[in-house]
């Protein structure tokens, strides 16, 4: 059993993760960088803006993580698509430019 079967999932699992988390702000941490400071799971904002960009990586990682090991016992008899490892992660991609849609289109 090689490891290297799950990458695929991995990378499914977490462009997918990663929508979720940013749309319903899922941060494992928050970082007000105004104070340099960091804090467990989402706050609000301090002293300016804070930043959850490191806390949706987080979760996002924590979870596909899980999703991976998850599915580690399947891929012995199957083997997963390498082209998940790479549509899914595109289509995510295309998603967050028409969730973001205002800002390239004025």
């Amino acid at each position: 059993m090689s490891i290297s079967r799950v990458f695929p999932i991995f990378a499914a699992a977490f462009a997918v993760i990663y929508v979720v988390a940013v749309e319903a702000n899922w941060a494992l941490v928050t970082y007000h960088p105004r104070l340099n400071e960091w804090e467990f799971l989402t706050k609000p904002s301090k002293s300016g803006p804070a930043m959850h960009w490191f806390g949706w990586l987080g979760t996002s990682i924590l979870a596909a993580s899980a999703v991976s090991l998850a599915a580690l016992p399947l891929t012995r008899r199957w083997q997963p698509p390498i082209w998940i490892g790479w549509v899914v992660p595109l289509l995510v991609m295309v998603s967050f430019l028409y969730f973001l849609r205002s800002f390239f289109l004025r």
